[in-house]
């Protein structure tokens, strides 16, 4: 399939959340103790919560910025393309990306929301989640309807409040809660654990689909704390690969077979392999591990219950039958450092070549629009949704790669640099 011909939905980029999210959102009582964006006296702009202190990440902001450049840290707004956070200037980087549909996970508030479950009071702390999901659902996705697939915070401190945030949410068209790869390690009960209950029934009840981002537990795999950084870059589908396996071997899978689960930002083409596992596991040991899925072997589980992504797998879209046709989506991860935006159609006709045409269509927009329920094509016709008609009517934007001015990041960023680039949670 040529490029322009295709029709793109990202089931995973990223947004960098602009000063004014929790303005007017807010009791009265909570807004000054609320989240705060701050300029230091070094120029760089940060979020102040709770007595933390959040730069924004560079290599979570590095769209239209040249490669070389990724290490160093764009700490103030300006030095960020600004589709990174206005979402009018997102549309337009997206039309002329070719991009017709995306699902922002958050930036400052970590993928799972652990910053704001961190605060001591809860009061504060629910306030906080629900403004900022009313400004995701309502400000951001609200401001062009069609193009935006909305994703809520869990509240991860109270399962029956998550439970009912999911149902107040899934209501205002809301079919993604993104959480948290492994709640044990942030101090709460794991996935096995009774707790998540409340959560699992409102998310089967709903139709929402679980959406697991690598780095969501505030942890990334590493060897050694003096590897360098490409280890940590190497085995971040790792972390992906964990939580499948924690989650398909859980009981959760068996008592609550409404729940859909997806894998974001761990690419494909480990798959295989895991498939071939799970099920040699289940033929040598399910008998004495009790493992039971009535009949069926966990692959099949697999690929009825996890929705899979990739940015440019070339592996996975050769072993794509072996993964599950059904089952596979496409991110274009703007504005991060492993996006290829504006170009990234073009990667991706690369990848796909040989595919048949309905094969594409299911891996960059029916199945993340079947998972997410999600219906661009009310508010936009097809034939304007492929990646030809919106950079069409997107004409004109400037997409070419600037560099910035590095001067004063050579005091303020010093040998904390790479600190700054381990901790960037993708």
């Amino acid at each position: 399939m040529n490029a322009d011909d295709m029709i793109l939905v990202s089931v995973d980029d990223h947004l960098v959340e602009p000063p004014d999210v929790f303005e007017g959102r807010l009791p009265a009582r909570f807004v000054e103790a609320g989240p705060k964006v701050v300029r230091t006296d070094e120029g760089s702009d940060v979020w102040t919560f709770n007595g933390s202190v959040i730069p924004n990440i560079g290599l979570n902001a590095v769209a239209g910025r040249p490669r070389e450049e990724y290490g160093v840290e764009p700490t103030a707004f300006e030095e960020m393309r600004p589709g990174c956070y206005d979402v009018h200037e997102r549309v337009r980087d997206m039309n002329a990306g070719g991009v017709l549909g995306s699902m922002c996970f958050p930036s400052f508030p970590g993928f799972s929301g652990r910053l704001f479950a961190a605060a001591q009071d809860k009061d504060l702390a629910l306030a906080v989640t629900r403004a900022y999901n009313d400004w995701h659902i309502e400000e951001w996705c609200g401001a062009y309807p069609g193009r935006f697939i909305p994703m809520g915070l869990p509240i991860l401190w109270d399962a029956e409040l998550c439970a009912a945030e999911v149902r107040r949410n899934a209501a205002r068209g809301c079919h993604s809660l993104t959480f948290t790869e492994n709640p044990a390690t942030l101090g709460y009960p794991s996935f096995h654990d009774t707790y998540w209950d409340p959560v699992w029934k409102a998310l089967s009840d709903t139709g929402t689909v679980l959406s697991i981002h690598l780095g969501s537990s505030g942890k990334l795999s590493v060897t050694a704390s003096d590897a360098p950084i490409d280890v940590m870059i190497t085995l971040q589908p790792m972390n992906i690969c964990q939580a499948a396996a924690d989650l398909l071997w859980s009981r959760v899978i068996k008592e609550f077979p409404g729940l859909r689960i997806a894998l974001s930002e761990g690419g494909t083409g480990w798959i295989p392999y895991f498939l071939d596992r799970i099920d040699r596991t289940y033929e040598m040991h399910h008998l004495w591990t009790g493992q039971n899925f009535g009949g069926k072997m966990p692959s099949e589980i697999f690929r009825e219950r996890f929705l899979t992504c990739f940015i440019a797998d070339p592996v996975g879209v050769k072993l794509r039958h072996d993964i599950g046709i059904d089952n596979i989506s496409w991110e274009c991860d703007y504005p991060h450092s492993d996006s290829s935006w504006p170009s990234a159609a073009e990667e991706l006709a690369a990848v796909t070549a040989g595919v048949p045409d309905d094969e594409i269509n299911k891996i960059t927009f029916e199945n993340a629009c079947r998972w997410y329920s999600f219906d661009p094509f009310a508010h936009l016709p097809r034939e304007k949704s492929t990646v030809g008609a919106l950079r069409a009517a997107a004409a004109g934007h400037d997409v070419s790669v600037r560099s910035f001015d590095q001067g004063r990041f050579e005091k303020q960023i010093g040998v904390h640099a790479l600190d700054l680039a381990r901790n960037a949670t993708a």
